[in-house]
């Protein structure tokens, strides 16, 4: 493949700088996505200049055909890559040319001919109840320093009792926990209310009784040894740790216990609604998704009542 430094003429070389510049400065998109995106079309780029025979030019980018397109993400595919990273490429490629439309630059058709590749959607893997309850009470026991064991049971008992994501959980302050109602800001800065339950409760009394650090209402509740924000990556070692000693499946996760918390919702009777409320979702379809779990665990529980002989 060619070089991605001799992939295109020094014009649409400054159109790709351009385009970057906008993503990050204007359109604010994570690095990381950033990142990905640069790739995708320094690799597009590439692919056209082995396709066309010589570097990608204005004259290039204005012959481009659906089929080119396809050749391309044909490779991609050949190369092992995923739908949803297939679907990814396809979202840089037309970002990139639809500002080169927005700049006067070309129009070009041949990506309205391409369709998405179809992802599929991904069933989470609760954990089941007593699975749950073991994870958070053998994470308190886990540590010899009793602080450190009562703030990793807090966190988990978070993500499982009241269904945060692990990034909610470790921006709670002191200020967003009232008797029974714990106040969340969520993705986007959306803020909900979440009951409470006492168990919970509980768990986060005694970390702030045995905290050593000095927990002020507007800082963030949880905290590292050395008394800095708590790193997500510190519960996921100890959900590491709670896989092995428990003989849990790699599936358990923080967020597997945040999927438990409206399976078993949802199980006994929970309404879709007050369930997507108390997760955040903004759409009811990404709630849906947990019905089709719960079918799963229903028929799987007949399975095993009811053997065919």
């Amino acid at each position: 493949m060619t070089d991605a430094a001799f992939a295109t003429d020094d014009f649409v070389r400054a159109q790709l700088a351009g385009w970057q510049t906008e993503l990050g400065a204007v359109r604010r998109l994570a690095p990381k996505t950033l990142e990905a995106y640069g790739r995708d079309l320094t690799q597009f780029m590439s692919f056209l200049a082995d396709h066309m025979g010589g570097p990608v030019t204005l004259k290039s980018l204005r012959e481009l055909r659906g089929a080119d397109i396809r050749a391309f993400m044909a490779q991609r595919r050949s190369e092992s890559l995923g739908s949803r990273s297939l679907a990814r490429v396809l979202s840089a490629l037309k970002s990139f040319f639809a500002y080169l439309e927005r700049q006067g630059v070309v129009s070009v058709e041949a990506l309205n001919v391409i369709r998405t590749p179809k992802i599929g959607r991904s069933l989470p893997k609760a954990l089941t109840v007593l699975e749950a309850r073991a994870t958070i009470d053998t994470a308190g026991e886990m540590e010899e320093r009793p602080w450190v064991g009562a703030r990793d049971m807090a966190v988990i008992a978070l993500c499982y009792g009241c269904g945060l994501r692990i990034s909610e959980a470790l921006a709670l302050t002191g200020a967003d926990l009232e008797a029974d109602v714990l106040r969340v800001t969520g993705k986007g800065g959306k803020m909900r209310m979440v009951p409470l339950i006492a168990p919970v409760r509980r768990a986060i009394d005694l970390y702030r009784e045995l905290s050593p650090f000095k927990l002020w209402p507007e800082e963030p509740l949880f905290r590292g040894v050395r008394g800095g924000v708590l790193s997500p990556r510190l519960i996921q070692l100890r959900m590491e740790q709670l896989r092995s000693v428990l003989g849990l499946p790699p599936s358990a996760t923080p967020h597997a216990l945040r999927h438990s918390f409206a399976t078993h919702l949802l199980g006994k009777g929970g309404d879709l609604r007050s369930i997507q409320e108390l997760l955040g979702h903004a759409s009811l379809s990404t709630t849906q998704i947990y019905t089709a779990v719960d079918t799963d665990r229903l028929l799987e529980s007949y399975a095993k009542a009811h053997p065919r002989g």
